[in-house]
């Protein structure tokens, strides 16, 4: 079965300004887009020390003291990709031209007030811009999608997110003191991609914990999204998983009326060096029996660093009129914030008491 699952790239070149020089700058953003050939035409950071080091590495040729120098040297088709942390967005934002092409780093804010802010600032100055959940761009989420537009599974009744693993947080020092770590951090991905998938819930139960031995505000989760009673959608997260790789599990899988889609998420494990990515589906051996057979599709891209491709891919193409729809627009995101929200509200409230009964 040929599954196309590689995104289309921009017909013009749109030059992108990079504002952060983070962990994720460095692994993932220059990387996709030294792939993708776009062109890099500045960046600048607040350390700007760290901005420097990354144009020494990625040969970007301009390096700015600010966001307003930037702006101002900016050819005036450039495209903005805000890396730092929520807190600076709406400032960032702010001092961008009117009617800018604007990728912002997930989450979109801290929470679902702040989400609204910068919904609201990108309208009144008429940007173009996206949030960075490159999860709906990973080859195997490309994939799937695919064979479910193609009515290949059938019907899709069940779709779960499984994550066991042992998660280093040291390596995020600006996200690990979040006192809204998981969920917004991570599972926001999941929420996220499943909204890409089936829209908006009905309805959310969540609940999220800590580790008794760790400094954390949460770093375990279980998520159930309502999409009515013949859908099944949950999301299980369990980042302290440290007794070694045998039992460490990270997945997505979907089910449907005809068959069914699985596939690993291997960056998480062993994380950041990850495993093999393995992408399987299972189809009837015939027609109208109930006997399956997996086949494993080998994907040539993973979800880091190349689904940053896609994501960014996509505003650009979106810009130049090549794509109608953005798929992860601030409006379209802020559905996923307002489930994030739901999830703490859910979580913080706890569930029916025996005393009740």
């Amino acid at each position: 079965m040929n599954i196309p699952y590689k995104p289309l790239l921009p017909e013009t070149v749109q030059p992108i300004i990079i504002i952060g020089a983070s962990g994720i700058v460095k692994d993932a953003h220059l990387p996709a887009y030294e792939m993708a050939g776009f062109s890099v035409f500045g960046i600048t950071n607040r350390t700007i020390s760290k901005a420097y080091d990354l144009a020494k590495q990625f040969k970007i040729e301009h390096v700015f003291e600010n966001v307003a120098e930037a702006v101002k040297n900016a050819p005036k088709n450039a495209v903005y990709d805000i890396t730092v942390l929520p807190d600076q967005y709406i400032e960032i934002l702010e001092q961008l031209p009117d009617g800018a092409a604007v990728l912002i780093q997930k989450p979109m804010g801290n929470d679902l007030a702040q989400a609204r802010e910068i919904v609201a600032v990108c309208e009144r100055k008429n940007l173009v811009a996206a949030i960075n959940f490159q999860l709906r761009f990973a080859s195997f989420v490309s994939a799937a999608r695919y064979m479910i537009n193609q009515g290949i599974i059938g019907e899709l009744y069940d779709l779960e997110f499984k994550v066991t693993v042992n998660t280093p947080w040291e390596l995020f020092p600006l996200i690990k003191e979040h006192p809204r770590l998981e969920i917004l951090f991570h599972s926001v991905h999941y929420i996220d991609c499943i909204r890409s998938f089936l829209g908006n819930p009905n309805s959310v139960m969540a609940k999220t914990a800590k580790h008794p031995l760790k400094k954390l505000s949460s770093s375990r989760s279980t998520i159930i999204l309502d999409y009515g009673e013949s859908m099944h959608v949950v999301i299980n997260t369990n980042h302290d998983h440290h007794f070694g790789p045998k039992h460490e599990e990270s997945y997505i899988k979907w089910e449907g009326t005809k068959g069914a889609i699985k596939a690993k998420m291997g960056l998480l494990m062993n994380y950041p060096d990850g495993l093999p990515d393995v992408f399987e589906y299972a189809l009837p051996v015939k027609e109208g029996e109930n006997e399956y057979e997996w086949t494993k599709v080998q994907l040539e891209s993973s979800w880091f660093p190349e689904a940053f491709i896609g994501a960014m891919s996509n505003l650009m193409r979106f810009k130049e009129g090549s794509d109608k729809i953005l798929s992860a627009s601030v409006q379209d995101v802020l559905g996923t914030m307002k489930v994030v929200e739901a999830c703490y509200k859910s979580s913080n409230a706890g569930g029916v008491s025996l005393n009740e009964l």
